[in-house]
């Protein structure tokens, strides 16, 4: 209402930070597909596909959302028409849903690489499973956004109630209201927020128990003085290297899905929540968090880029233009003297 409306220098404080956080989405979300699409190595993790495509949501969201939800917090004003409301809020839907239906996936390709045996994951993880999967993050989202909210169907038994808050007759102001009843409400929150955030803290924390558990295993061999004989123990440094990369990639993946879920739980909880309290919520809270939300489409490029080796190599060969110093190195060329050992059937390399 424009009781809750923003004053001059609000405005201005929030124009300059959303503009940022725009800005910032898309150039690192561009910078994310570029490079993948760039550099052979990054192709060649499965994982990758799915971080391109969430890359991808995560661009949709900066350029066909935050900018018109900027325009109508600033101008405190909604100029673009009914229907229009009615396409945007879908698309809003529809992409916050892709990303973390992305991220369960992105987990469960985690759990097979880390948790199972290299056959299980290759048998698991076939590019035809993985185009499914793709295919289902962004299918299984459009029944719980353009369906219903085109239909009709979010605003069951509360119509009166929206009507009355998207016009303003005191300021003369029109606005593009969200609100979704009860069955509404619980039906997109669970299918778009709490069941693949369950699914995902199970993967996590299998991946998690696991890494924890190779280390442990490590430790022992190295206090013992494990074998080094190269003659029974066939030295395997591609091994080694996977184990040690998939390791770092699960424990980036666990703090990306982290940020998510404080950046989008506390907007689901009160989607929940305000439809069975009479829809009390202020209007400043409900904008702060949704706003919260959108910026974790622009802070996913930057915890790549600090926290995952290829992605930063990969990122800094794109900026400084193909610089030599960022190339990278070979394996095969690496020279540290090492020792090898078998724990459970998988060889594992001790330098």
């Amino acid at each position: 209402s424009s009781s809750e409306g923003f004053g001059v220098a609000e405005k201005i404080v929030l124009l300059t930070f959303i503009s940022a956080v725009i800005l910032m989405a898309i150039l690192g979300n561009l910078l994310v597909m570029v490079a993948v699409c760039r550099d052979r190595q990054l192709r060649k993790i499965k994982t990758n596909y799915f971080i391109v495509s969430l890359a991808f949501a995560d661009l949709l969201v900066s350029v066909l959302v935050m900018p018109f939800g900027a325009i109508e917090l600033v101008q405190d004003n909604w100029i673009y028409g009914e229907m229009f409301c009615l396409v945007r809020t879908s698309l809003d839907v529809l992409l916050t849903t892709a990303s973390i239906l992305h991220l369960c996936c992105i987990s469960l390709d985690r759990y097979y690489a880390i948790c199972c045996q290299p056959l299980v994951y290759r048998n698991k993880m076939t590019p035809l499973r993985i185009a499914v999967m793709l295919g289902g993050c962004w299918v299984i989202p459009t029944f719980i956004s353009f369906l219903p909210i085109m239909q009709g169907w979010n605003s069951i038994g509360i119509i009166d109630l929206i009507q009355q808050r998207q016009f303003n007759k005191a300021s003369n102001s029109t606005y593009c209201i969200f609100m979704v009843n009860k069955p509404y409400a619980i039906t997109c929150s669970v299918v778009a927020f709490y069941i693949p955030f369950f699914l995902m803290v199970l993967a996590y924390y299998r991946i998690y128990v696991t890494a924890r558990e190779h280390a442990r295993q490590i430790r022992v061999l190295q206090r013992a003085g494990a074998p080094t004989d190269g003659r029974q123990h066939h030295p395997d440094q591609h091994s080694t290297h996977r184990m040690k990369t998939e390791t770092k990639a699960a424990k980036t993946l666990c703090i990306i899905m982290g940020c998510f879920c404080l950046c989008w739980a506390p907007f689901f909880i009160t989607n929940i929540v305000d439809p069975f309290i009479n829809y009390t919520v202020p209007g400043k809270l409900w904008t702060a968090f949704l706003w919260l939300g959108y910026i974790n489409s622009g802070l996913n490029p930057f915890l790549y880029a600090f926290l995952n080796k290829s992605f930063r190599r990969a990122f800094l060969i794109i900026l400084c233009c193909g610089d030599e110093r960022y190339r990278r190195p070979s394996i095969l060329g690496q020279t540290v003297p090492c020792s090898t050992t078998t724990i459970n059937g998988s060889t594992h390399v001790l330098r």
